[in-house]
């Protein structure tokens, strides 16, 4: 392995560290949220449902750079 798998490798564990983190610690937020009182939604959140979820944007990066790694990898072996 070269250093550069190792350094994507790295990066990939740490987005899917951060992601669950963050999705534990919204998780969290809303459960506090629930037991209190329902409070009403952003406008913006309900225009945009789906980017505003962080594990659907956690996923879309991951894909980025998945997607980033296999052509760096396409482009530069040799076969």
């Amino acid at each position: 392995m070269d250093k550069f798998t190792i350094a994507m490798a790295i990066l990939a564990f740490m987005i899917v560290a951060g992601g669950l983190i963050y999705t534990a610690g919204i998780g969290r937020l809303v459960d506090i949220r629930k037991s209190e009182i329902d409070t009403p939604m952003n406008e913006k959140i309900q225009r945009h449902p789906y980017i505003r979820n962080p594990i659907f944007l956690t996923y879309l990066i991951a894909l980025g750079l998945v997607g980033f790694y296999i052509l760096y990898l396409a482009f530069t072996r040799s076969w």
